[in-house]
């Protein structure tokens, strides 16, 4: 390799590069789980809650086969097919009657972070039945809510890593390729919102989003070890027309081009989507841009 190369945060030199292809040789019939575990250790490779970087060392190890570098092991596992849909399963005693009126008749309205909590499965669960999308466990680092009134589910909303690339966001941070990769991890995104369908509650949506946007950084501070400048979300155009966003004054840089969020090779052809973002604070272009 002639130059060093940076991969999911990780610079890989011609050094970096055989200690791979040794491992490969001595531990690649153990699969690529392994791998990547051992990698991690290897490199140190963590997240910054101390966690070991497994999933994202994974992908770039498929990054580095896909580029001629490496050839990997066959998965010992078979991939999931297109379209997979992860089961879940609602519970007996949801009340589905309607739900109805303006926001400040619902003074005991709270938002509560379900992830890593019995809760959570319950949002699995509604996000799943009623949301269009349906539900696929995501990888890498994600908070879930839960929006209640009397203890009652009235909406679900969730956050997870950002997108890669998504031109209009990325002209409006007015970033380099250099800034981008370093301080990727400072944007998150808004992946799932699902109100329930029984539920009509005036500016409820906007409400939520603001009551999330509120919480957010410290909510992700304290789980993951980093701060957050930034949220986007994508918003399919020939099914909504974002207003809740507009309402909770995020704002609208452009539309997608058609690919998937992490789609590096142009492969997948998916609906056009409105780009909205949020600030979560004054200066997230320094931030963005710092080196």
């Amino acid at each position: 390799m002639e130059k060093e190369i940076r991969l999911r945060g990780k610079r890989i030199g011609a050094s970096e590069l055989q200690q791979i292809r040794d491992l490969l040789s001595t531990d690649g019939h153990l699969g690529r789980s392994h791998l990547s575990r051992q990698l991690c250790r290897l490199w140190d490779f963590r997240q910054a809650n101390g966690a070991y970087r497994e999933i994202a060392c994974r992908d770039l190890l498929r990054q580095l086969e896909q580029r001629g570098l490496i050839t990997l092991p066959a998965p010992l596992k078979k991939a999931r097919q297109v379209g997979y849909r992860n089961r879940t399963f609602l519970p007996s005693f949801l009340d589905t009657s309607i739900v109805e009126g303006r926001l400040d008749h619902f003074s005991d309205l709270t938002v509560e972070l379900v992830s890593r909590t019995p809760r959570e499965q319950l949002y699995n669960s509604l996000i799943g039945a009623y949301h269009y999308l349906g539900y696929g466990q995501g990888t890498g680092e994600q908070l879930k809510y839960i929006i209640s009134s009397a203890k009652r589910p009235l909406a679900a909303i969730g956050f997870s890593a950002a997108a890669l690339r998504v031109a209009c966001r990325d002209r409006f941070i007015a970033w380099d390729e250099q800034a981008r990769q370093k301080n990727l991890h400072l944007i998150v995104n808004n992946h799932r919102f699902l109100i329930l369908p029984w539920v009509h509650i005036t500016n409820l949506a906007s409400w939520i989003l603001a009551q999330a946007t509120r919480r957010l950084s410290a909510d992700w501070q304290a789980r993951y070890a980093h701060d957050l400048v930034l949220v986007e979300t994508f918003v399919e155009k020939n099914r909504f027309h974002g207003t809740c966003y507009r309402a909770a004054n995020w704002c609208g840089v452009g539309d997608t081009v058609g690919r998937g969020r992490n789609d590096r090779f142009s492969t997948t052809v998916l609906p056009i989507k409105q780009v909205f973002l949020y600030p979560l604070t004054r200066h997230f272009r320094e931030r963005c841009h710092a080196r």
